[in-house]
């Protein structure tokens, strides 16, 4: 699988449930049960090669001022959910994480910023279709720390000062 098909797999899937997370996760598990077992650890080891990437002090300082606050789980959570935003959004984040506030268009912080399930979507497809779990992806460990400079998401001077368009359109 290259990354174009893996991203429209999640573009299709975002698309077939509305913008949903819950139902994305769903239909991305249908989506992946149409392919053999090797293309759902493919599809895997994207998703999680990108899970990785996102690792990073400034999207959780993103995630933190667009939820009211990002505990571990919630990143882990966040990270998934914005890997389902697709592509432009996935990538234009990691480039700059206050674009975030010109990529996103509608967002309610009761339902976007979390798709747990999403992170789950293709271990699923692969237990129904083999019966038996994913194996290893075989990629290098994920980082211990995240990636970048440490950013306080309680120091709100901070946030402000590093995500302008974020804080102007989230926070004031």
């Amino acid at each position: 699988m290259d990354e174009k098909e893996f991203w429209e797999l999640v573009d299709g899937s975002r698309e077939a449930a509305g913008d949903d997370p819950v139902e994305q996760a769903d239909a991305l598990v249908e989506r992946l049960l149409g392919l053999d077992p090797d293309g759902i650890v493919d599809f895997a080891r994207h998703f999680e090669s990108r899970y990785n990437r996102a690792y990073t002090w400034d999207l959780w300082a993103a995630a933190a001022l667009l939820l009211g606050g990002a505990s571990d789980d919630a990143f882990d959570y966040f990270r998934c959910w914005l890997i389902g935003r697709g592509r432009h959004v996935f990538e234009g984040a990691l480039h700059d994480p206050d674009q975030l506030a010109r990529l996103l268009g509608d967002f309610d912080e009761e339902n976007d910023g979390d798709a747990e399930e999403l992170g789950y979507a293709a271990d699923e497809a692969y237990e129904q279709l083999t019966g038996t779990v994913m194996p290893d992806l075989g990629l290098p460990p994920p980082p211990p720390e995240p990636l970048g400079g440490y950013l306080d998401p309680d120091d709100d001077a901070t946030l402000a000062d590093r995500f302008p368009a974020l804080w102007a359109r989230f926070r004031e």
